[in-house]
């Protein structure tokens, strides 16, 4: 594997909960290497555009975790069997569009066995080792660094070390780490397609929840930032986190930092429930509390091309097609 398609995908799985929307019943997706994967209740589709112009899918129909697994119906516990089912899709999906951007069209030579594959393709293995990779960066970036910068505060300035200080000052160093690790992968021209993509994904929503036909001009008429995000929902995740760990008095470093890794569950099931609520009654006052996601989606999306929008739409026909034989119920927020 080269260093630049070891970076692409270390960013991408490390942006999965960043591009990643939608939930069990209302169309959702997200952006992949020159690509989108759209899902809907009971379908999943990707569409991606190779090297040679031409565009890809794969699609095949899923399980709703809640419809194997009752308890998953429960509030914040509904919101953990989603999101769980997103990131292994997302990471399905990462898988394809890697395979299908690094597919040069050249064929292997007659004389090679029928199931060789291309030195270029990218395993499950490869895939898992970026997953592992990605967790221990995200604990040492959002969760270690925080920490010990705000214990490092504490000891200049003694009246941080109070339990609302201190984890208010840890909350917004993570918030500004989080932001700045945006902008630095926004500077780079793969990254700022997949970020063209991911607001193709959110035109493409927009346009099929507002019932107008489905087509690259009236998808283009429409805004790339979208309440249901994953980039929202990462922005939550660090307001509520930080609420929490204020009414938690536990003293020491490691037993700070152990906690705020073992409470990642229930934050997550928590912003999940507040961003599903915001997205269905836009005008409350807990939408407000999901403004500065929008605002971030300033970074996260871009506008796209037509040719990007199309590949948007083809994933999200090719969902529907798929979910209309399965006999889905879709309802829209």
């Amino acid at each position: 594997m080269s260093l630049r398609t070891f970076f692409r995908l270390f960013a991408h799985v490390q942006m999965l909960p960043i591009l990643e929307s939608g939930e069990e019943t209302l169309v959702g997706g997200q952006a992949v290497m020159e690509g989108v994967m759209m899902r809907a209740p009971h379908s999943y589709c990707v569409a991606v555009r190779k090297p040679s112009g031409e565009i890809v899918t794969e699609e095949m129909p899923i399980a709703r975790v809640s419809d194997k697994h009752s308890y998953f119906k429960w509030p914040v516990l509904r919101g953990l069997g989603t999101l769980g089912q997103a990131m292994s899709l997302g990471m399905h999906a990462l898988k394809f569009s890697a395979n299908a951007v690094l597919d040069d069209g050249v064929k292997p030579a007659d004389s090679a066995p029928a199931e060789a594959k291309p030195e270029s393709a990218v395993s499950s293995l490869m895939m898992n080792g970026q997953v592992v990779i990605s967790i221990l960066f995200f604990i040492v970036l959002y969760k270690l660094v925080p920490l010990k910068l705000t214990e490092m505060l504490s000891g200049l300035a003694p009246v941080l070390k109070g339990q609302i200080l201190f984890n208010l000052v840890d909350g917004l160093i993570r918030l500004a780490i989080f932001i700045g690790f945006l902008l630095l992968l926004s500077r780079s021209k793969d990254i700022g397609r997949v970020f063209q993509y991911h607001g193709a994904e959110h035109k493409v929503v927009f346009n099929f929840e507002s019932g107008k036909p489905v087509n690259v001009a009236n998808a283009q008429q429409f805004v790339t930032w979208h309440p249901r995000c994953g980039t929202s929902f990462m922005f939550v995740i660090m307001l509520i986190s930080m609420l929490v760990y204020m009414f938690i008095p536990v003293q020491g470093f490691a037993a700070k930092l152990a906690i705020r890794i073992a409470l990642l569950p229930l934050i997550a099931g928590l912003s999940y429930e507040l961003i599903r609520f915001a997205a269905k009654r836009r005008g409350s006052f807990l939408s407000v509390l999901t403004a500065p996601g929008l605002w971030t989606q300033r970074i996260t999306t871009k506008p796209p091309s037509d040719d990007q929008a199309e590949v948007a739409i083809r994933a999200l026909d090719g969902a529907m097609a798929l979910e209309a034989r399965q006999g889905g119920n879709l309802v829209i927020a």
